[in-house]
């Protein structure tokens, strides 16, 4: 059974830096999808960032230029580089891994919150 567990939330001022992992166990092995999304308050659940299986990366237009998604698959660890934070990127963030018929899975969230 696959199982993702995020870390490294917290509190942070604006303009600030925050690295968030998510760490995979079981089998993830060549998954279709792996993604990171967000929800906050009183909003709909975002993608933030995703890597698909040819490795293109892509960005929801707000944190393009401030976000980085990588992945360390020897590790079987998923990051999201999160730099010059805004009080809109409060938020908790989740991971996600699309397995195809193996089924996906969600993270228990992260808790993030930009304020000074």
């Amino acid at each position: 059974q696959v199982q993702l567990v995020e870390s490294g939330g917290g509190l942070v001022p604006p303009g600030g830096s925050l690295t968030l992992s998510c760490a995979a166990s079981g089998n993830i092995f060549r998954p279709y999808t792996v993604a990171w999304y967000r929800q906050a308050p009183g909003k709909q659940r975002e993608l933030v960032a995703s890597i698909v299986s040819d490795g293109r990366r892509n960005y929801a237009d707000s944190v393009k230029g401030r976000f980085t998604i990588s992945r360390d698959a020897a590790k079987n660890t998923l990051y999201l580089q999160m730099d010059s934070l805004k009080l809109e990127d409060t938020a908790v963030y989740y991971c996600y891994a699309a397995l195809g018929v193996r089924g996906t899975y969600w993270g228990q969230g992260t808790q993030v919150n930009v304020s000074s």
